[in-house]
């Protein structure tokens, strides 16, 4: 399951906002991935996640595959989707 996501947050994808999606996506057993431009990222990395430095307004695709992986794609798209 696949979602693409715009990030609203004024300043992107920042160490803080980073730690809450890495916090959200380590709840479930799942397997998360972010995609932005040709770079991928285990979405549970907070390094991997800070070094994309995804800008706001900049789409991102989040991927999961997994039992759980419609809740865990909404929880990180209400993170990333939040100012």
């Amino acid at each position: 399951m696949e979602k693409k996501i715009v990030v609203k947050s004024t300043v992107g994808l920042h160490a803080s906002l980073a730690a809450k999606v890495v916090q959200a996506a380590s709840k479930y057993s799942v397997d998360i991935t972010l995609h932005y431009h040709d770079k991928v990222v285990d979405v549970k990395s907070i390094l991997g996640l800070m070094s994309l430095a995804v800008p706001q307004g900049e789409n991102v695709v989040v991927v999961a595959q997994g039992d759980q992986a419609e809740r865990a794609i909404d929880e990180i798209a209400d993170l990333l989707e939040s100012r």
